[in-house]
């Protein structure tokens, strides 16, 4: 049984109120070094199975924005595991912490190891909590990288080593938790992506049908099938413009929307609610660029030098607290028939790399609406067969929207509990 109480006793420390009983340490007291991962000496990829070999732990690919990694013998790099604690060391992202993954890490990713002075789990939560400030610890030519020393004098609340193992356990319920319903997304839209393939790729339950040759899709498909141009089957509206005094990190006043931007598409496809707050003008209200969750939406802009965004699609999840929200210039609204929702999310995800084609630009890439609405075709089998699809899928995507929300409250929750735990005025007196 979980047991707290709330404080009464605090000492005065350079870091603030804290327990009596609690001390203030420097980080450089509490760990043993800060290693710097190495730059691999050649690609190397090979299979998962050989254990000699290990995937490079990218910032992207520890982040989960990118799934595949290469793979390098074990000996040619700096081997970390999912326990371990993580700070990008060099780029703009310094001093963001993550966790470990199995695998080597990368030369732009330091590793820090803690003493027996502290227990790792504790310290990873408070050098989270604290992330903002980390990432102000910079050095170099443009702050490219953290100030080493700077990290080492940072102040951290020390508990008796007992308590440390108890904040930890609690906070790392939360995460257990956000982590299983993460998974299960995972499993579900591959489920959902599954039958697609089935269905509409390897036509598995329509192999009796006669199959006759589409030259715009340039395959057999089922005969009385159609293909049609998106353009005919839905209505593609691009987001809105806005000033950098219009947008937020955080909901300001009651005025303020949630706004998705390019950071809220992963790679390739999906929704990340990594979201923006805008502050709309009279202009902007008269704009059919609101959304809600569910909404089909794609990325039109791209930096990235894959061209992993433009053309990516998402289904829109709005933070549990909030009603609606509203897109960027860089996305657009997809709106169709409810029973086409889905399918076109899958089948325009299967085929990112495509759409990607239906951009230009040099260094940002920009999706050709128009282009893309006229020449992008979509397989359209007859409706009875979309019907069938969407009851078996629609409830899928229901519980990732649901899962999502339930995450972004669990971060909520954790994220308030954080710092009465890490400065002591609520204590775990048992678990």
């Amino acid at each position: 049984m979980v047991k707290f109480k709330w404080e009464t006793e605090f000492k005065k420390t350079e870091i603030g109120e804290i327990p009596k009983d609690w001390e203030v340490k420097v980080l450089g007291q509490l760990i043993k070094k800060i290693t710097k991962g190495k730059v691999p000496k050649k690609p190397k990829k090979t299979s998962k199975n050989i254990e000699d070999f290990l995937p490079y732990l990218s910032v992207e690919f520890l982040r989960g924005e990118k799934k595949e990694a290469e793979y390098f013998p074990r000996s040619w790099g700096i081997p970390v595991t999912e326990e371990d604690i993580l700070i990008i060391w060099d780029g703009a992202a310094n001093g963001e912490i993550l966790k470990g993954k199995k695998g080597l890490l990368s030369s732009t990713v330091a590793l820090i190891e803690p003493n027996d002075k502290v227990i790792k789990k504790y310290l990873f939560f408070f050098l989270k909590f604290f992330e903002n400030e980390l990432k102000k610890l910079r050095s170099g030519t443009d702050d490219r990288h953290v100030d080493k020393q700077a990290l080492l004098d940072f102040l951290v609340t020390c508990p008796p080593l007992e308590e440390q193992h108890r904040i930890a356990t609690i906070l790392s319920w939360f995460d257990d938790l956000i982590e299983n319903k993460r998974r299960q997304n995972e499993i579900l839209e591959n489920m959902a992506m599954a039958i697609f393939k089935s269905w509409f790729i390897d036509f598995e339950p329509f192999q009796d049908e006669e199959f006759v040759y589409s030259e715009e899709l340039d395959m057999e498909i089922p005969k009385g099938w159609e293909v049609k141009p998106i353009g005919e089957i839905a209505e593609i509206t691009k987001g809105i413009s806005y000033k950098s005094d219009e947008i937020s990190d955080t909901k300001e006043t009651k005025e303020y929307v949630v706004f998705i931007t390019l950071k809220c598409f992963k790679r390739g496809g999906g929704f990340r609610p990594e979201y923006k707050y805008y502050l709309p003008t009279a202009k902007s209200r008269t704009k059919n660029v609101s959304v809600t969750d569910g909404d089909l939406i794609i990325g039109i802009t791209d930096m990235t030098p894959d061209a992993k965004v433009v053309g990516a699609p998402a289904l829109v999840v709005i933070p549990p607290w909030e009603n609606s929200g509203m897109i960027s210039l860089d996305c657009a609204k997809i709106q169709t028939d409810s029973y086409l929702k889905e399918y076109l999310y899958l089948f325009l995800k299967l085929t990112q790399q495509e759409n990607s084609t239906f951009a230009n630009g040099v260094n940002v890439l920009h999706l050709n609406t128009k282009l893309f609405e006229q020449s992008k075709y979509v397989l359209l089998p007859p409706k009875p067969i979309l019907d069938r699809f969407h009851s078996l899928v629609e409830p899928l995507f229901k519980k990732i929207i649901l899962n999502e929300k339930e995450i972004m409250l669990l971060k909520k929750a954790r994220d308030t509990l954080l710092p009465q735990l890490v400065f002591g005025r609520l204590r775990v007196v048992e678990i």
